[in-house]
């Protein structure tokens, strides 16, 4: 496992499983987890269209009965739509928060998220797209605004961890994106897990958590997401983070703990890039 500058809320393996001989403490299933939340900021990862991933989410919430739910999928003014909507209602949560021009997955699939948190609020974590684009010309420092140095973004990152994340997003992107674009989405993503951090913080201060974090599971990565971003800004803070996965993530997943699914059934991702006009 890579090692977490955040702090975690016990040794993983004696919180969650009591280190009853489990060589591999790491991989879990969802009755693995722990009956109370083990720390104040929760980081559930999801693949965005495994159904199996959100029901595990819905489940955590559940049982963890958060006092904030960040979405990576919702903007502020979303989240604020929601208002006194029925959770349970979810065709009218649909049209509140206005889901079926966003972008995402169909709402259905998130549906049991919301079913489930009862009366914890919601808060919307989403950056307007054009400050996203912004961030891969200016940088994520300039974007973020005057707080970008607490969170990490007012330094460049150091040169191998740059072109590690520069080879991660070109195979992301099934080897097809010009070389050139490849630091500006480094710097986006970047962006985008500080400002996830950062809304999961005003939320813990407002709620006093548990904070439960809704996002994929590359902005879970303990090393280089949110995690990391909480304890550059929040070392105090303590969090855990589960990544979904629908193969062996291998013995350096960058998880506190992980759950392997099967994969769900879609079109090849790489297709689009290969299209011809």
């Amino acid at each position: 496992m890579r090692v977490s500058p955040f702090k975690t809320a016990a040794p993983f393996c004696a919180a969650l499983l009591g280190c009853a001989g489990a060589a591999h403490a790491d991989l879990v299933t969802l009755d693995d987890l722990p009956t109370a939340p083990p720390a104040q900021i929760l980081i559930l990862g999801e693949i965005h269209d495994n159904p199996n991933h959100h029901e595990t989410q819905a489940a955590l919430v559940q049982r963890w009965h958060p006092t904030a739910l960040v979405f990576e999928m919702l903007t502020p003014a979303q989240a604020a739509a929601i208002g006194d909507t029925p959770r349970d209602n979810a065709a009218r949560m649909a049209e509140m928060t206005g889901w079926a021009t966003s972008g995402w997955p169909d709402y259905a699939l998130y549906h049991p998220i919301f079913a489930a948190s009862g009366t914890a609020e919601v808060y919307g974590a989403a950056l307007d797209r054009v400050d996203v684009r912004r961030a891969m010309t200016d940088g994520a420092g300039a974007v973020f605004g005057p707080d970008a140095a607490l969170y990490g973004l007012a330094s460049p990152l150091p040169a191998p961890e740059q072109a590690l994340r520069e080879t991660d997003q070109m195979t992301a992107h099934c080897n097809a994106l010009p070389p050139e674009m490849l630091p500006g989405m480094v710097a986006a993503q970047r962006l985008r897990d500080a400002a996830f951090a950062r809304t999961a913080l005003q939320a813990l201060e407002k709620t006093g958590g548990p904070v439960v974090v809704i996002t994929g599971s590359g902005h879970a990565d303990r090393a280089r997401g949110i995690p990391a971003a909480l304890g550059i800004a929040a070392p105090a803070i303590t969090a855990f983070s589960l990544g979904q996965v629908e193969g062996d993530p291998g013995p350096d997943a960058p998880f506190d703990a992980w759950i392997v699914t099967a994969p769900t059934p879609r079109d090849d991702p790489c297709a689009a890039f290969t299209k011809t006009p």
